[in-house]
C-alpha cells in the first residue's frame, strides 16, 4: 500500500487477446479421467466435446460446441485448453501484487506456497459477442475449480486478480455479473504529491470493451470502486452504448438530483496503455480538463 510506483507507459495492452486463468496448487496436479472431465465440462458449459486427452503431457482440449464463433470462412466452436505448468509467484511484479485486493493478507502466502499451476485458455473465442465470451470463460473457470478440489487459488492473468478457489466455488453472483467481479480488476491509486486519486479497471479489453478511468479528489474511493464495477457491468450487458460526450449518473450526494458525469474516450493514465472511457467527476475531477 505504501510503495511508490513509476508509470511505465511503454506497456500496451492487446485488445481481444486470449483468456488466461491459472489454478494454483501446493502439490503436483493429477489430471482427472477423461470421462469425468467431459461430464463436468458438459454440465457447466451446456455442451462440450473432449477432442484431445494426452495422458503423457496431461494436456486436454475441448470444443465448446454450444457456441459458434463467426469467421469469414465459416463458424467454428471455441476451443478450451487445459495444461499443467510450474508456478513462481515471484514472477508477478510488485505493481500487479499491489492491486490484488480479494485475498487480503493471504495473498503473499498463496503466491509463495503454490508452486504448481493448471493453465486454462480459450482459442477462437475472441469472435464471440462479449456476453457469450464472458459466460464461456466463467463457465470454464467454474468447471475447473470443480474438477480440481485441491486447487488453492485462482489467478486471472489478464487482469491480475487473485481469489481463493473457495470464493469461486461458493459464489452466489448472478450469471452476467461473474466476469466483471472475477476477471475484471478495479484498481486504486493515490497520486504522489497531492490529494488526487485514480480508479480504473483492467480486463475489459479482452471482450473488446473499454476499461474505465476516474481521476478525482474529494470522493470516497470505495464508492468510486463500486461505481466502476457497476459501470463495467452496464457496458458488458448493453454492449457499450456510451459515446464521447454522453453522461452517466454520478454518486448520489443527497440532493434532489445528483450530478451527471461526462464520458470521454482517452488514453489511459496508468499502464498498460490502452483507450479507456474516462469519466469526468465534475467538481471532483482532477488533472487537466481543458477539452477542445
Amino acid at each position: 500500500m505504501d510503495k511508490i510506483f513509476q508509470q511505465d507507459l511503454t506497456k500496451e495492452e492487446k485488445v481481444g487477446g486470449i483468456f488466461i486463468v491459472k489454478l494454483l496448487f501446493k502439490a503436483p496436479v493429477t489430471m482427472p479421467a477423461r470421462e469425468q472431465m467431459e461430464a463436468v465440462m458438459q454440465k457447466r458449459l451446456g455442451d462440450a466435446e473432449c477432442f484431445s486427452y494426452d495422458s503423457d503431457t496431461a494436456v486436454v482440449q475441448f470444443a465448446a460446441t454450444r457456441y459458434r464463433a463467426e469467421f469469414k470462412d465459416g463458424a467454428y466452436p471455441p476451443m478450451l485448453m487445459i495444461a499443467p505448468a510450474a508456478f513462481d509467484g515471484n514472477t508477478i511484479d510488485d505493481f500487479t501484487k499491489s492491486q490484488m485486493w480479494d485475498c487480503g493478507d493471504d495473498k503473499d502466502a498463496i503466491l509463495s506456497e503454490c508452486q504448481y499451476a493448471l493453465i486454462g485458455t480459450d482459442m477462437l473465442a475472441a469472435a464471440l459477442p462479449a456476453l457469450e465470451r464472458a459466460a464461456l470463460d466463467m463457465d470454464f473457470t467454474e468447471a475447473l475449480v470443480e474438477l480440481f478440489p485441491d486447487c488453492t487459488a485462482v489467478y486471472f492473468e489478464n487482469s491480475g486478480k487473485l481469489f481463493t478457489a473457495e470464493t469461486i466455488r461458493n459464489h452466489t453472483l448472478p450469471r452476467d455479473n461473474r466476469f466483471i467481479q472475477f476477471a475484471v480488476n478495479v484498481r486504486f491509486f493515490t497520486i504522489q504529491g497531492g490529494e488526487d486519486m485514480l480508479v480504473d479497471t483492467l480486463g475489459m479489453s479482452l471482450l473488446f470493451l473499454p476499461d474505465i478511468q476516474y481521476h478525482f479528489h474529494g470522493l470516497d474511493p470505495n464508492l468510486m470502486v463500486n461505481h466502476a464495477y457497476n459501470t463495467a457491468l452496464y457496458l458488458l450487458i448493453n454492449d457499450n452504448p456510451i459515446e464521447t460526450g454522453n453522461t452517466i449518473d454520478g454518486i448520489p450526494d443527497g440532493s434532489a438530483q445528483s450530478e451527471r458525469w461526462i464520458c470521454r474516450y482517452e488514453e489511459s493514465l496508468i499502464q498498460p496503455v490502452r483507450e479507456v472511457l474516462d469519466i469526468d467527476t465534475g467538481a471532483y475531477a482532477a488533472g487537466n480538463r481543458q477539452y477542445e
